[in-house]
């Protein structure tokens, strides 16, 4: 096809879908030092897009209108001039914005990598697995056997997070909400999982691991990130690497006597920005990469199924209401 279909954001609008419209572009032969990628899959990565279309991301200035997402994996078509590291056929993946919710892509080629198979898993490794694997080694520093305690433990980076943990020889405590989700991180070696719809969060850290959390994830902020701070081990370290339940600033953590806190047990708050250590990717990648090619680690996605670019809407709505259990994805190609 001569045209493909992407999602572009157009206006500034309270949710995703009232921000953004379909539109067609034309499918272009690359230009000196750009590739022509079809692509298969996207990553769904729902408060992002929500915060996008609030132009309330500080870290990423919109010029509109622009094409949303992020994470696409796909196959190269074309090679413009000058380009060495591809060729047609090549599996790639890319990560950066503007490059995720469209059929297809034309863009310099260093905005992509190689991966070994244009699969939704590959591209969950070399996108939400990055993330995981720096989230456990660059910013929290885990050593192995630590106690470790995961918020959102079943999404996509949730998963990864525990399984990585688990082959450290940590204890795991997987916070999620419903059985089912409980379930699912049990067979994955979950030692404690809290379904918060069953139980405190807080209280269950307060009665069992008062002062013994080495490390805690948090990606949702408000409630979680207290009950973390709260049960802090010396020299505990708390990263945050998310803030889902405070997006419209309405839960925000006042952090009352944080300092206080913190300073007894000698623990310290950390903040992850993956954007921030991409020269850390490239071996993030390798190594998630092995670990899934030698079994030592599964990618797990919802059980919705997502097909076709406007389904991206629906995808992202499902993450939104916390239904979802693993990676969301859609399959871009056409119905």
């Amino acid at each position: 096809m001569d045209q493909y279909r992407a999602i572009r954001l157009e206006r500034f609008a309270q949710d995703f879908r009232s921000a953004t419209e379909i539109i067609e572009l034309p499918f272009t032969a690359p230009g000196p030092g750009e590739i022509a990628v079809r692509n298969r899959f996207c990553g769904v990565n729902a408060l992002f897009d929500t915060q996008l279309a609030r132009n309330d991301v500080h870290y990423v200035k919109v010029a509109l209108p622009s094409i949303a997402g992020v994470e696409a994996v796909g196959v190269v078509e074309a090679v413009g001039e000058g380009v060495t590291g591809f060729a047609v056929g090549d599996a790639v993946a890319t990560l950066r914005f503007g490059g995720g919710y469209r059929e297809a892509n034309v863009a310099p080629a260093d905005r992509f990598v190689t991966v070994p198979a244009a699969t939704r898993d590959y591209l969950a490794l070399a996108s939400t697995g990055v993330s995981a694997f720096l989230v456990l080694n660059h910013a929290a520093q885990l050593k192995d056997g630590e106690t470790i305690a995961v918020a959102a433990a079943a999404g996509g980076m949730g998963h990864l997070i525990v399984q990585l943990a688990k082959l450290r020889g940590c204890h795991v405590i997987a916070i999620c909400g419903g059985s089912g989700k409980a379930d699912f991180l049990r067979s994955l070696g979950a030692d404690r999982v809290i379904d918060y719809r069953a139980e405190s969060v807080a209280e269950v850290l307060a009665a069992e691991y008062r002062d013994r959390l080495d490390v805690a994830i948090d990606t949702v902020g408000a409630d979680i990130f207290e009950a973390f701070a709260d049960n802090l081990a010396p020299h505990g370290r708390l990263v945050v690497s998310g803030i889902a339940a405070e997006t419209d600033h309405a839960n925000s953590t006042t952090g009352a006597g944080i300092n206080l806190r913190m300073y007894y047990k000698a623990a310290s708050i950390r903040c992850f920005m993956n954007g921030l250590v991409t020269e850390l990717w490239p071996e993030a990648r390798r190594q998630m990469f092995a670990l899934y090619q030698s079994g030592k680690i599964r990618v797990t996605f919802d059980s919705a199924r997502f097909h076709g670019l406007a389904s991206v809407y629906d995808a992202v709505e499902r993450l939104l209401s916390g239904q979802s259990m693993g990676k969301v994805s859609v399959d871009l190609s056409r119905p």
